[in-house]
């Protein structure tokens, strides 16, 4: 097969778009850390919470925390399928979940969106149910589950 001019400008078009990394990640994804990890106390102390224990089982850790004049509830889990079901069962109640690897933080959108800057993790949205019910189903709850932002 012979090389063409045209060819050969596609070749390069296209090894330069996979260079600058063009694609599925982008640039945004770069300003978001790593999820942290760590234990309850650990991971308000990296968003500056000083956390007000409600739970403290073997499965699960529980505080409320607070943001400003904003809160949020943070838990940690003793297990990654303890963690997927407990947000399986809470998502069907709507609401917007932070949730790294073994932590979740549960709260106001712009609340998650703030916490994701430091904390890292991927933003989850909950369904709400009551309004597919009532056929108003036109916000964000009506989608996949996941808010890439």
């Amino acid at each position: 097969m012979r090389v063409t001019r045209p060819m050969l400008a596609l070749s390069g078009a296209v090894a330069i778009l996979a260079l600058a990394g063009c694609g599925s990640g982008g640039h945004d994804e770069a300003a978001v850390p790593e999820a942290v990890t760590g234990s309850l106390e650990h991971i308000a102390a990296e968003a500056e919470c000083k956390p007000n224990m409600q739970t403290d089982a073997d499965t699960i850790r529980q505080a409320i925390c607070k943001k400003g004049k904003e809160k949020y509830v943070l838990a940690t889990f003793s297990t990654d399928r303890g963690q997927r079901e407990w947000i399986n069962t809470a998502k069907d109640y709507g609401g917007f979940y932070l949730v790294g690897r073994k932590w979740v933080a549960v709260g106001h959108e712009d609340v998650l969106q703030g916490l994701r800057g430091t904390l890292g993790g991927t933003v989850e949205v909950g369904f709400n149910h009551a309004e597919h019910a009532s056929g108003g189903a036109s916000d964000k709850s009506s989608n996949s589950g996941h808010h890439d932002n």
